[in-house]
């Protein structure tokens, strides 16, 4: 599933998604029986303080929740399901004929069940006498079912006959409805899917754990004007006996499967179609009228799935693949085995409308939920322990499939400041967790699609692919799809076959980077010793609050490979540091050359060189002859070893000035997040304009550069910088931008010249955010004449940078109202959080009191974890986290736990950098001006 886990990306840009979904409550069907839910669930009262490394205590996780798998005895062998639902009451019925397997005499049957009441049940022994079942034991808590026969089900095959009803949900998971507008414009419901991780057995029961395979045979009874999908072909479609207006489509088998890659849509949708080389049939289906909108995605889809059967030397094992935009929709896309759904922006593409930031989108989330089709679907992870192994290996593979896709995006740089980057910040803190965690109730199974699963299992299979070899590793991933296909597998099963196809010690390697936390920070020295340049490594934990200084230091097998100015593209020597320091000798190096350590910023670790070796690597920076990734690096991490106390901010600043010749679009969008970051922290102290100065000092030769209207024989990359630099430039008040953001903001909104797409976000977020109610009500007048979910997105997103108290609050307002989709609601608050000090307020305020509501709406899923570390993990007072602190425990979240107390973290993290760093800032700040004496 790719989430939207906001990416590192600067606030005029697409928020990248991550995956995810599901939740500890289920979704009741009567208001009142909610507090009933509520009130059982049982808070585990032992608990494990956590202390950061400030000597702080940073909150407390409870434990874990109880939490039994399926019992064994009975398992499926094939699903027989016909469901019928009922678009108008949202309701559905369903049948349920599964051939199971006794392994050995029970008489009773556990499956999984969510917020649905079974009629009947019985079993059929084969060849013998159908048996009733005389009891159904709900257990709520643990979303099971126990079935009681008054007899004992005897070893060996038979056919587990049931009869329910559920409730088509508006909480988008499980199978829940999905609004939007018909043609004519009245509002009208598909019915759609969502079962990862947990959510299947709200829409049949079953049993709901990945390595419980079987075949899914499956019919849907529905109205005969609607479009019917699900992961197979269809096989036959007739008229439904009772109802001339109801026909029943039947879908071919499918291949043998885990229950949360199952999928069905019954909706009105429009499609484009097309044949990959190798014969498969891929279609596109969008929002009816809106059939061009899916070429973009057709496209890639079919570049794509030859690329991944030629890297895995594995064919496509379906017939058939759909990609399908629905309309309500809690994740950015979902990989369900032959038809994968999308949010629209994650899908749609108009090629008049749509800007660079969304194509690139769509490619990176088209081939992220495609490589699951094998890695994922083919071969499942044995249990969610595993589910990084999914996660991290389409996050990386989408790059690479991107990359030959399209060239001319220099994807692979982007990777640094999108994910590598991000998931280091994450990874820092003492509330992060190892990539591999066991878990086991849902609730917990939802807080793991996160940027630990996703980002640095993608950073850390990218260090694997490079300390392997491309050659080695696909021999290996080729052995794994083979032995594996159609059953489930682990991590060390994984590393067996790269081991064995490398020679190398990958199990012994890559244990020391998925099973625990953190990373190391290499501190490096250097000594001429004539033409010899003698290198001191070594390896401790990096933490977010300054190097670990503890007895019981963690340290790990790190592939670090080596450069020079001779030349900065070619690694000269790759070591493996497997004990806490070494010493390498470079031999041939003269003492006027440099010396860079992780070069391509492919290792999973950051870097404190010694002062005489950085000096050295500076006019690299400048004279752009260190790599644009490794230019990217270098800043990065300074900029996070002075968020850790262990250099000035100030030194960053100096550095980031030297960043004046920088032509890169990526380097600048890294600068752009971390002054972000830095301009937000200093929002709490009373020099903020100081900073804002900078900001303007350091952008305006770059925004000269660029102007305002794309120049022949300009790129992706170019419209993508433009973009970038005009909306921090505007964000900053450069005066000269925001006259012409507000002159071409009037003719857009007049008529007279539309804005082309690459500059909607720079300009919108320039005119609120200098702007007043009357720009305020223009901007919700074009989101509600927006026709494309992307432009909408575009107005939610900037919203909140608007400066008054009272419109504030009307932002605030309109983000729970009907006018913007539930997913959506979290970025338009988030906005507003991430706009200035007065909207992180008033958003936090807005949260809490509109905390049901919120939490209702979400029931605990990634959206929720999402909301709360948009609003809060700006804040930079230590009270503040005893506030959110407090809150949480009186109001819980269960899925949100780890990032309650990853948030209040942050923000303890952030007053130390405040109280450290401020005065220093501010002196320098108030002396780059100050005219030479």
């Amino acid at each position: 599933m790719l989430l939207l886990l906001g990416r590192r990306v600067p606030l005029s840009f697409v928020h990248r998604l991550t995956t995810c979904c599901s939740s500890s409550l289920s979704t009741p069907v009567l208001v009142s029986s909610v507090l009933i839910k509520l009130r059982a669930i049982t808070r585990v009262t032992h608990s494990t303080v956590f202390v950061s490394a400030t000597g702080q205590n940073t909150g407390t996780m409870p434990e874990r929740r109880p939490f039994v798998r399926l019992p064994t005895d009975v398992y499926p062998v094939n699903y027989g399901l016909c469901l019928k639902p009922d678009l108008i009451d949202f309701t559905f019925e369903g049948k349920l004929e599964a051939l199971v397997e006794v392994t050995q005499a029970t008489n009773q049957i556990v499956m999984n069940c969510a917020d649905i009441d079974i009629i009947t049940a019985s079993f059929v022994p084969q060849g013998g006498e159908e048996i009733n079942a005389t009891g159904f034991n709900y257990q709520n808590e643990d979303e099971k079912v126990t079935l009681s026969f008054p007899s004992a089900l005897q070893k060996g095959s038979g056919t587990l006959k049931i009869d329910f009803v559920g409730e088509l949900n508006d909480k988008m998971k499980g199978f829940y409805r999905s609004k939007y507008t018909a043609s004519a414009g009245e509002t009208r419901y598909a019915a759609v899917t969502q079962f990862e991780a947990t959510d299947a057995r709200r829409a049949f029961p079953c049993w709901d754990e990945p390595a419980i395979k079987a075949t899914f045979d499956i019919a849907l009874i529905v109205p005969k004007d609607r479009v019917a999908l699900s992961n197979m072909n269809v096989i036959d479609r007739k008229p439904y006996p009772e109802d001339e207006n109801l026909v029943e489509v039947k879908f071919a088998t499918t291949p043998i499967m885990s229950t949360y890659l199952v999928a069905f849509v019954i909706g009105e949708y429009d499609f484009v179609e097309s044949q990959s080389s190798d014969g498969i049939t891929v279609r596109v289906y969008t929002p009816v009228g809106r059939a061009e909108q899916g070429k973009f995605a057709l496209e890639v889809a079919t570049k794509t799935l030859p690329f991944y059967k030629d890297y895995f030397n594995v064919p496509y094992p379906l017939p058939k693949i759909d990609l399908i935009a629905i309309a309500d929709f809690a994740a950015g896309a979902m990989e369900n085995w032959g038809l994968v759904t999308y949010r629209e922006t994650a899908l749609l593409i108009d090629p008049k409308n749509s800007c660079s930031s969304s194509r690139q989108w769509v490619a990176l989330v088209v081939g992220h939920e495609l490589a699951h089709q094998w890695f994922g679907n083919l071969v499942t992870m044995e249990w969610w322990t595993h589910l990084w192994l999914n996660e991290g290996f389409a996050s990386w593979i989408e790059y690479l499939c991107v990359d030959h896709c399209f060239p001319e995006y220099d994807i692979w740089t982007q990777f640094v400041s999108a994910d590598y980057t991000r998931a280091l910040d994450l990874d820092a803190l003492d509330s992060s967790h190892p990539i591999e965690v066991n878990v086991g109730h849902p609730s917990e199974v939802d807080e793991i699609f996160d940027a630990i699963s996703y980002s640095k299992g993608a950073s850390v299979i990218r260090m694997l692919h490079n300390y392997i070899g491309d050659e080695d590793f696909r021999k290996g991933m080729n052995a794994y799809l083979l032995k594996f296909q159609h059953k489930n597998a682990s991590t060390e099963d994984l590393w067996d076959c790269l081991e064995q196809a490398s020679g190398k010690p990958i199990a012994a390697v890559m244990g020391s980077w998925t099973k625990q936390m953190g990373f190391p920070i290499i501190e490096v020295e250097q000594e001429q010793q004539g033409d010899d340049r003698i290198l001191k490594m070594s390896q401790k934990k990096f933490c977010a609050s300054g190097p670990h200084n503890g007895e019981d230091c963690p340290s790990w097998m790190v592939p670090i490979s080596i450069c020079t100015s001779d030349d900065p593209k070619c690694t000269k020597l790759k070591v493996l540091l497997d004990r806490p320091e070494t010493t390498i000798t470079l031999s041939g190096i003269g003492p006027d050359q440099w010396v860079k350590i992780n070069p391509g910023t492919v290792g999973f670790y950051r870097i404190q060189y010694s002062s005489s070796m950085l000096e050295s690597l500076l006019p690299g920076v400048r004279d752009l002859n260190l790599q644009p990734v490794d230019r990217l690096g270098l800043q990065n991490d300074l900029f996070s070893l002075s968020r850790a106390g262990m250099i000035s901010t100030v030194e960053v600043l100096k550095l980031m000035e030297a960043f004046v010749n920088e032509p890169n679009y990526t380097v600048w969008s890294d600068l752009s997040c971390n002054l972000g970051v830095l301009s937000s922290l200093l929002s709490h102290t009373d020099f903020h304009e100081e900073i804002q100065e900078f900001i303007r000092d350091l952008f305006t030769p770059i925004g000269l550069e660029l102007g305002w209207d794309s120049k022949p024989g300009e790129g992706h990359l170019d419209a993508l910088l433009r973009g970038l630099v005009l909306g921090k430039l505007g964000k900053a008040g450069h005066k000269p931008t925001l006259e012409e953001a507000r002159r071409r903001f009037r003719d857009h909104v007049d008529g007279k010249t539309v804005l082309p797409a690459d500059l909607r976000s720079p300009v919108y977020l320039t005119v609120l955010k200098h702007g007043d109610s009357a720009t305020l009500d223009t901007m919700l007048k074009l989101h509600k004449q927006a026709d494309m979910q992307e432009e909408k997105n575009r107005i939610e997103r900037v919203l909140g940078a608007i400066s008054a108290p009272d419109l504030i609050q009307k932002v605030l307002t309109f983000a729970l109202s009907e006018e913007v989709r539930p997913q959506d609601t979290v970025s338009v608050i988030g906005g507003v959080a991430g706009s200035s000090k007065q909207g992180r307020k008033a958003a936090w305020k807005f949260v809490k009191d509109n905390w049901e509501e919120l939490y209702n709406r979400y029931q605990g899923g990634f959206l929720i974890s999402r909301l709360i570390k948009l609003t809060v993990d700006g804040f930079a007072i230590d009270k503040m986290a005893a506030e959110v602190k407090s809150f949480f425990e009186s109001h819980p979240a269960p899925a949100a736990e780890r990032t309650v107390q990853q948030c209040c973290e942050n923000i303890l993290l952030n007053a130390a950098w405040l109280k450290r760093d401020a005065d220093d800032i501010n002196q320098y700040l108030l002396q780059r001006k100050a005219p030479p004496v």
